[in-house]
């Protein structure tokens, strides 16, 4: 990075907030300082982040300036698909986990301001993404990739309609229909990839279209039979010890289930158990966060960043947490935790964008699909700002989460294997 990139990256932490005063001096990040860097409120700290994430990559889109904006990196052992597959990741992934937030109504205050620019952004994006003239008409027919993104731009309208799907006009709404239906020549392979098929049937059920029953069922049948216990899916017919529990099955699996659980008891039960894994799940998730606000660095698509805790944040913004967790020691880990992470500057690069890497830019750690639009998959942990300011997640009393009071030698809850 060039010195005055670096400056500009260095000013745009330390606006946020996010930037330690000893690494604005020597222009280096030290994982062994303080993370705990700015004393304004938790919200606050999540609304200056998420849009600063938001931002470069809606203003751009709302444009049809995109690609011509973000510049696309991928990992050193990209597997070779086409790399304008990168606009349709950042694009699908950042609205799943931006629609909460922008879900909430209008006010006067900084943070409705930007809510209310964004969602501008959004809709304008949207219309954009699928039309065949616009510069930043998305990869809907080439590869086999976009089934999935597809799955996290329709979960988005599935979490805003209001704001996402009904004002849209009629041309771009038959587009969406439209895209998202051929994806159906794409055959997902027996894994986490099935959601994404069933995750399109149910926005088509969500907005009264006619949608494949089979494609539902087949996956949610797949799920259960991969259930591998103690609140663990395993991803097809072997365990991986990874978090796509967090990234894709378990919050995808809920929300599906969600919307076709007043269709008959069958679906409702469904529901009701894997409500209850994911909470069980999720109760495993926060004792993961460590004193610190780290976290264990396993398994792929590590750089996904804090995307590893979007069932916790989802279950938040839902009011469905566990009993054994308060909601003022969740906010409390998941602050810590984004600290943690987004505290080093070359999260972002000298545009603003996302960069490879887990706690900072560190290419190496890609996979082989992945590119800097994947990394957006990091908005999900943002899920919780879907609650007004007033609600008790947020005005709480922060709270010591598990393994911070198990550290500090207080008292802390035993955990126990649980089966649903």
């Amino acid at each position: 990075m060039e010195r005055r990139d670096f400056v500009k990256t260095m000013a745009a932490g330390a606006a946020l907030g996010i930037i330690t005063q000893d690494t604005q001096a020597v222009g280096i990040h030290n994982s062994s300082e303080k993370t705990d860097v700015t004393d304004r409120n938790d919200r606050a700290y999540w609304c200056d982040l998420m849009y600063r994430m938001a931002e470069p990559v809606l203003s751009a889109m709302a444009k049809g300036e995109l690609r011509k904006r973000m510049s696309v990196e991928v990992s050193p052992s990209w597997d070779g698909r086409d790399k304008s597959v990168t606009y349709m990741e950042c694009f699908g992934r950042l609205m799943s986990g931006l629609a909460p937030w922008l879900s909430l109504p209008d006010d006067e205050t900084q943070e409705g301001k930007q809510r209310k620019q964004l969602r501008e952004w959004a809709l304008q994006s949207y219309a954009h993404s699928v039309d065949p003239k616009s510069p930043d008409y998305l990869l809907w027919h080439s590869e086999g990739q976009p089934l999935v993104d597809s799955a996290f731009f329709s979960n988005a309208l599935i979490r805003a309609p209001k704001q996402l799907w009904e004002p849209q006009d009629k041309v771009t709404k038959e587009r969406i229909i439209s895209e998202l239906k051929q994806l159906r020549r794409v055959k997902p392979p027996y894994s986490n990839w099935l959601l994404f098929a069933a995750m399109n049937e149910a926005f088509f059920k969500s907005v009264g279209e006619s949608y494949d029953p089979m494609r539902v069922d087949l996956s949610i049948r797949k799920m259960n039979e991969w259930y591998a216990g103690d609140g663990w899916y395993m991803d097809g017919e072997r365990f991986h010890y990874d978090y796509y529990n967090s990234f894709v099955i378990q919050p995808m699996l809920l929300e599906i289930l969600e919307v076709f659980s007043e269709q008959s008891e069958s679906e409702k039960k469904a529901y009701n158990q894997a409500l209850k894994r994911i909470q069980r799940y999720s109760e495993q998730l926060e004792r993961m966060i460590s004193p610190e606000g780290t976290f264990p660095p396993f398994g792929r698509s590590l750089t996904y960043r804090t995307g590893a805790f979007q069932p916790l944040s989802l279950l938040a913004w839902k009011k469905l947490l566990p009993e054994k967790l308060s909601e003022g020691q969740v906010r409390s880990a998941l602050t810590a935790v984004q600290k943690r992470i987004f505290t080093n500057p070359t999260n972002f690069n000298a545009e603003g964008f996302l960069t490879i890497g887990f706690a900072g830019k560190q290419p190496e750690l890609g996979d082989s699909y992945s590119n800097n639009g994947s990394m957006y998959l990091t908005s999900e942990c943002f899920l919780a700002l879907g609650l007004p300011a007033t609600d008790s997640f947020w005005t709480a009393p922060a709270a010591d989460w598990t393994a911070k009071k198990a550290f500090a030698n207080d008292k802390f809850p035993k955990d126990y294997a649980v089966n649903y």
